[in-house]
């Protein structure tokens, strides 16, 4: 097996990546059109995206580290809009999408209309979040757009086998696709339900923080297998397991959750950018065997789809977000009066992704009976042209979109005053418990000692507190940024003492690295307390 395509694809969707971060235009665009340049470059391999590796290798620890990083609470907060987009939505742009393909598209089946229909009705939040955090959308907006992300996959996943059933002809049934759609939802959650307890049960009794963060990577793949085996979503159960563990996480040893928060960021990051450049990479494949379509007609198709795809969301999203709240006055009372911009920016922020296209590689090359399955090199086609179509478009422009309307953001004052209250609530339970735990002769500690233990909670509990004050007048820093080029300045001197005592034979290594590891501890730390 040659490795160096891969290694090229990891280490260039990363540099890309990086420099995105840099650049007004977010990442996930950076890299498609990186991955469009570079799939014309002579000597470049051609990549072909396996849906077999995509959706159990891929998918399932990019769900479960976007699970564990969102807020259970927030999503049963938001339950009926993010199911009316996951669901719903999901269902009404297969049908919409699959009919207008069916009335457009001479020759093809409805039946395989449907199956393009499905392809193409998950959209793929992972920009459009990034989006949003990076312009500061209020928090209601990012908790649906987030949620959507996470279970419309498995409503698609489900309408794409119903309609592929019927299009390769193995008699599908409306009640058959209710009942199949019905056993994959309660399924993948019930065997998330099932495996979530013993799953958080061994982190919590595994004392060992490697075996522990091994543990974890291996989670998503196991409740994504196992849901599977029994013809369930394994999406569902991917998630229902994530946002238990992600909600219990406080329970895990803390050297455990230092570890992890790492590891996981470091395997979103990579698998993220490499599944964005796979994107653009898809053109080649994508070109060949479009024969007779090629040219105008192919471009009149793709635009039609496209415009379907982009108008059912507006046709959905507007009455899913009003007509409820006409109809219940419960809902008018628990909830606060949603405006015509968060309505348009839940709309426009319907891009596409890779899930689509992994989808539309693993339709078969034939029916029952030998015939060729029909029209399947133009459902890739315009598949691939409604990703990127949405992508483009839409990622481009939705950042300037977010500032034209004026959204109100995040209230960073606000949040800061929350945080400081329950900061001063904690300290004071953690100094009345301390000096209970003084009283007692058995924990007895030289004055100094004590007195560095009630400074760390006095200092931990006036840090938030002083964020809110004002920058130093002189150098124009915060508080936090002068706290933490101190606390850098002072720690990166007892770390140069400490090689210098290694490289002059003092202490060998095995003690600088734990001389080392110390200090890295201490700086996170005061990292942590500066906010």
């Amino acid at each position: 097996m040659n490795v160096m395509p891969l290694l090229l694809l990891v280490a260039g969707s990363a540099a890309i990546a990086a420099a995105g971060r840099r650049s007004p235009v977010p990442a996930p665009l950076l890299l498609v059109a990186a991955g469009l340049a570079v799939s014309y470059v002579p000597g470049v391999p051609e990549y072909t995206l396996d849906p077999h590796i995509v959706l159990p290798l891929v998918l399932p620890p990019l769900l479960h580290s976007a699970a564990t990083d969102s807020s259970y609470l927030d999503l049963r907060a938001q339950l009926r809009p993010v199911m009316l987009l996951s669901v719903g939505y999901v269902l009404f742009a297969t049908f919409a999408v699959g009919w207008v393909a069916y009335l457009v598209v001479p020759d093809l089946p409805l039946t395989a209309a449907l199956v393009l229909g499905a392809v193409v009705a998950p959209p793929d939040a992972v920009a459009a979040t990034a989006v949003a955090r990076r312009v500061g959308l209020p928090s209601r907006i990012t908790t649906i757009l987030q949620g959507e992300s996470l279970v419309n996959d498995a409503t698609a996943i489900t309408a794409y086998r119903v309609a592929l059933a019927a299009a390769v002809g193995e008699g599908a049934t409306w009640a058959g696709g209710i009942g199949e759609f019905l056993l994959a939802a309660l399924g993948g959650i019930g065997m998330g339900v099932v495996l979530m307890v013993p799953l958080h049960w061994l982190r919590t009794h595994v004392k060992e923080a490697l075996l522990q963060n091994t543990l974890s990577l291996l989670i998503p793949f196991v409740a994504y297998a196992a849901a599977e085996q029994v013809h369930a979503s394994g999406v569902l159960a991917v998630v229902v397991v994530a946002l238990y563990l992600g909600h219990r996480a406080w329970e895990v040893d803390f050297a455990t959750r230092l570890q992890e928060e790492a590891v996981w960021k470091m395997v979103a990051f990579v698998l993220e950018s490499a599944v964005f450049a796979l994107i653009g990479l898809q053109l080649p494949v994508v070109l060949k065997g479009l024969g007779e379509y090629e040219g105008g007609r192919a471009a009149w198709y793709a635009f039609a789809v496209f415009a379907v795809v982009v108008v059912s969301r507006f046709v959905w999203v507007y009455p899913a977000t009003f007509l409820p709240r006409m109809l219940s006055a419960r809902i008018r009372e628990r909830e606060d009066d949603p405006t015509w911009k968060g309505a348009f920016v839940v709309s426009w922020a319907g891009m596409r992704g890779v899930v689509s296209l992994a989808i539309a590689f693993s339709i078969p090359l034939t029916v029952h009976g030998g015939a060729d399955f029909p029209e399947r090199n133009l459902i890739l086609f315009l598949t691939f042209t409604t990703v990127i179509g949405t992508l483009v478009v839409q990622g481009v422009t939705l950042p300037p979109l977010i500032r034209v309307l004026k959204l109100p953001g995040r209230d960073a004052q606000a949040e800061t005053l929350a945080e400081a209250n329950a900061q001063a609530q904690a300290s004071r339970a953690a100094e009345r418990r301390l000096e209970e735990l003084l009283s007692d002769e058995r924990n007895a500690l030289p004055e100094p000692l004590a007195d560095r233990l009630r400074a760390v909670l006095e200092r931990r509990r006036n840090s938030v507190w002083e964020r809110l004050g004002q920058s130093n007048p002189v150098t124009g820093e915060s508080v936090d940024d002068t706290y933490r080029r101190l606390s850098r300045e002072v720690i990166g001197a007892e770390r140069a003492v400490f090689v210098k005592l290694r490289d002059g034979r003092y202490i060998d290594d095995e003690m600088l690295r734990t001389l080392l590891r110390r200090l890295d501890l201490e700086e996170a730390a005061a990292y942590r307390e500066a906010g």
